[in-house]
């Protein structure tokens, strides 16, 4: 099964290359945190409404990914 990924990105010039939820300079890292800290996801919509709940579905697909020890190629943000 490949895992592709569609609204995370990353671009050496938007915050600083790391994976950014569509280019928006929310970064995955800022997310994850905030679910860790026992927010939902709704929640995190709320204080980020640029941010769709398949945003925060696609965030933790990232991190699950990533966890598995595996790389995963990011598209750029346009």
């Amino acid at each position: 099964m490949e895992t592709k990924l569609t609204r995370i990105t990353a671009n050496p010039r938007v915050c600083s290359g790391q994976p950014c939820v569509r280019g928006l300079r929310i970064p995955v890292s800022v997310v994850l945190k905030h679910l860790a800290a026992g927010k939902s996801a709704t929640e995190v919509v709320a204080e980020f409404p640029e941010l769709e709940l398949g945003d925060i579905s696609e965030c933790l697909l990232y991190a699950s990914w990533l966890a598995s020890g595996r790389t995963i190629d990011l598209p750029s943000a346009a």
